[in-house]
């Protein structure tokens, strides 16, 4: 691990004056141009390696260059790559009945990513609510949540800064506060549609939902005929140790049988790297959806479903070990906890872990990179580790030392 700052050199400066000039300017990017990578790790132009902790935020679970998805991916390229869903292929069935297998629902609708992925549970739910009532439209978000960049996800994003500089948006939505009960009951009425919530707010500060929360959103959905909504891009598909973030409030109360939404949304790791998200449903919820209703052009391809069975499989395998690593990885992160004042909590399940800090985190993501270490900030104070799920205890180690390096040197600058 580098203690010097990475000089730039004059081709990745290129790079990126060229995409300055050419790219739309959503993005706040760090000066780094990535190249290659392998396993836990990448690689700049230079040849210089930083280990990944970000993954692509969540895509790259199985770390990088994993030779079981090269192997399936090389086969199927020189197969079939994308036929349309006009017509049939060999691998969207067997992946929606395993999708189906793992979360308890019975459908699956095949999209590209999370915010078409959310688009379209809440056009179900729109359907569903207005077969019942013309004025049955209303959505329940969580406030502190993010759904994606969308008119309508943006709508239930519980955070001002992402909505306000495109509203008016879609109308109807009432925001509640995370495990407020209370809140929530108040919110709720004949004529709410849907509840929307992710069991982990993954941008929000990877906040845990309670399960007696979710235990009465469950309930106000089915005393008002109300859909559930669970949004699992995030935390769903091994993240936390488990198939889905909903499924550890089993392990914590099994008397009240689990809880189940009527649709659970998935994307970013499920075809490792390529695009792609399903809406999983129950019966009562995909009848909502009949020919011509709702659709996409490249959602559901060959290929993509092709490496995401793959991955399903690795991840069979992996789901033991990702509970490990994350027990570790906490392990390791509560000796930084004792040590800086500034230091406050860890946050998170699985290998969805959190360091929720005193003070603005943002400072930290630039001195770890300089140190050769990838890692983010959410919701102002909370560095964000999201590793490949394929992650050892010397990663770990390696990223938990960067971290008292620079945490040595005293509470991050307000940047």
């Amino acid at each position: 691990m580098s203690a010097t700052k990475p000089s730039i050199s004059s081709e990745e400066t290129r790079i990126m004056d060229r995409e300055k000039q050419s790219v739309v300017q959503s993005y706040g990017r760090y000066p780094l141009v990535v190249d290659h990578g392998k396993g836990c790790q990448v690689c700049d132009l230079n040849g210089r390696s930083y280990l990944d902790f970000v993954s692509g935020i969540g895509v790259n679970a199985l770390g990088h260059g994993h030779p079981r998805i090269l192997k399936v991916m090389q086969e199927q390229m020189e197969k079939l790559i994308h036929c349309s869903n006009l017509y049939y292929h060999r691998y969207q069935g067997p992946l929606a009945e395993r999708l189906a297998a793992i979360s308890g629902l019975q459908r699956a609708f095949f999209a590209n990513s999370g915010t078409e992925a959310v688009e379209g549970a809440l056009k179900i739910a729109k359907g569903y609510g207005r077969k019942k009532s013309p004025g049955k439209h209303g959505i329940v978000a969580l406030s502190g949540s993010f759904s994606g960049r969308t008119l309508g996800s943006l709508a239930v994003t519980g955070q001002a800064k992402y909505r306000e500089p495109f509203e008016p948006l879609m109308p109807g939505v009432t925001f509640v506060e995370v495990n407020d009960p209370y809140g929530l009951e108040a919110a709720v009425d004949e004529n709410t549609a849907a509840i929307i919530l992710e069991p982990i707010l993954g941008e929000g500060g990877l906040v845990e939902v309670e399960r007696r929360f979710a235990q009465r959103a469950a309930d106000l959905a089915r005393q008002n005929d109300a859909l559930l909504i669970f949004d699992e891009i995030q935390c769903g598909l091994g993240r936390t140790g488990k198939y889905f973030g909903f499924q550890w409030w089993d392990e914590e109360d099994v008397s009240g049988g689990p809880i189940l939404p009527d649709i659970a949304v998935v994307a970013k790791p499920l075809a490792a790297g390529l695009p792609l998200a399903a809406i999983l449903t129950n019966d009562k919820a995909s009848e909502v959806i009949t020919p011509g209703m709702h659709g996409t052009t490249f959602g559901g391809g060959a290929l993509a479903c092709r490496v995401a069975l793959e991955f399903l499989d690795v991840l069979e395998e992996l789901l033991p070990h990702i509970r490990q690593m994350g027990d570790y990885f906490r392990q390791r992160l509560d000796g930084l906890v004792e040590k800086y004042d500034f230091v406050k909590e860890i946050r998170g399940r699985g290998l969805m872990v959190g360091l929720n800090l005193a003070v603005p985190g943002k400072s930290v993501v630039p001195q770890a990179q300089e140190n050769g270490l990838l890692i983010n900030c959410t919701a102002d104070t909370v560095l964000r580790f999201l590793p490949p799920y394929i992650v050892e205890k010397q990663h770990i180690d390696e990223l938990v030392a960067g971290l008292d390096k620079i945490f040595t040197q005293g509470p991050p600058q307000q940047q």
